[in-house]
């Protein structure tokens, strides 16, 4: 039998297994959530382990009473770029074999004809699409689809969707969540676990009573890892290479990272390739210098069409203004314009979740890049 790499630090991508950290109580509140069908809307800022949580709760609830789907809706531009998607998800994730598959769509997809190829990918050895449009299906026809799915397999099907705020930028976006909360809130047999990765966006599409998704599930705010859990899994990953992290040390790492756990992997990893037997200042500092090299060209991108004055106040934010942005003495140090200004340099920055706004003022929702603009 081939051998699996045994990677010592995973970030950028799910994690499951021995990477997946602590998250206990999370767990079991979520599976409890999928095991009573219950509508859940995961919200957190990006890095911080939703599809990692869910991938691992769908390892976990009791397979026998349900059928977990997940969806990634990132590349969905339109309504019916999501309704192919789900279509064929639902297709797949619920059929193990490609006779059973062609059987479902000639069941519920009767109007189609899919057009199937062989792949390489080791997880699929065929893959299909099936081109649905407005001729073939109405939006309700498809959104339906996974009742009658869950009918059929005689278990309750939870339907996890990823990126889910990808909707908000379809066109006639209002129109079509009007449509899906209108099917989805009467399915008796499907419930649905909906996250993304812009937070300001999610909190808008389903705390905003004006929105069609309003209190549409149990809202679960998913908060960082503390560091005492963090602790024990990245001293047990440098024992296993022979090399010594003291718990100071463990607790700093994090910090500069603000517990976001892909960044705290990420730097952990740059860490470990900076020492030699024992963890010092100087790995840590050259850790952080390599983790800002590998960030800045992602950062310059996303920040170069930003104004000098949206990126003066976040500069403002990095360096620790978090209120008060009126004030002459702020105006001025930091040249954000006039009085006026800053409520537009506020909302903008807001909705293209490059800040946050807490109870306690405004902040770089990406601690890596606080880190960058900081030493800009």
């Amino acid at each position: 039998m081939d051998k699996m790499l045994q990677r010592t630090f995973v970030y950028g991508i799910s994690v499951s297994g021995d990477n997946f950290t602590d998250r206990v109580r999370e767990t079991n509140r979520l599976k409890m959530d999928f095991e009573n069908g219950l509508n859940v809307v995961l919200i957190s800022p990006r890095r911080m382990g939703k599809t990692s949580l869910v991938r691992r709760v769908q390892q976990e609830v009791d397979k026998n009473l349900i059928q977990t789907i997940y969806i990634d809706i990132y590349d969905c531009r339109s309504e019916y770029d999501f309704y192919n998607k789900l279509a064929i998800e639902l297709m797949k994730q619920t059929a193990s074999k490609m006779e059973l598959v062609l059987e479902n769509i000639k069941r519920f997809l009767v109007r189609l004809t899919p057009k199937i190829s062989f792949t390489p990918d080791p997880t699929s050895d065929f893959s299909f699409s099936l081109g649905i449009t407005p001729k073939d299906y109405a939006p309700e026809e498809i959104l339906q689809l996974p009742e009658l799915l869950a009918e059929q397999i005689g278990k309750h099907l939870v339907v996890c969707i990823d990126e889910f705020q990808q909707v908000a930028e379809w066109p006639d976006s209002l129109q079509v969540q009007k449509r899906m909360r209108g099917v989805w809130q009467h399915q008796q047999h499907v419930s649905y676990c909906i996250f993304g990765s812009r937070q300001q966006m999610m909190n808008r599409l389903f705390q905003d009573k004006k929105m069609p998704f309003y209190q549409f599930g149990e809202p679960n705010y998913l908060q960082p890892i503390p560091t005492e859990d963090w602790i024990p899994f990245i001293q047990q990953k440098f024992s296993q290479k022979n090399l010594t992290i003291s718990a100071e040390r463990v607790s700093e790492i994090c910090s500069l990272v603000q517990n976001q756990s892909s960044y705290v992997q990420q730097l952990a990893w740059n860490v470990m390739l900076n020492t030699e037997d024992e963890v010092l200042e100087d790995s840590i500092s050259q850790g952080v210098n390599d983790l800002l090299a590998q960030c800045t060209p992602l950062f310059m991108e996303q920040t170069g069409s930003l104004t000098s004055y949206q990126m003066n106040f976040m500069r403002a934010i990095a360096n620790g203004i978090h209120k008060g942005f009126t004030t002459q003495e702020v105006l001025s140090t930091y040249n954000i314009g006039t009085k006026s200004n800053v409520s537009k340099l506020q909302k903008f920055l807001l909705e293209k979740d490059y800040i946050v706004s807490t109870t306690d003022g405004l902040f770089i929702s990406d601690p890596v890049m606080q880190l960058w603009l900081q030493r800009k």
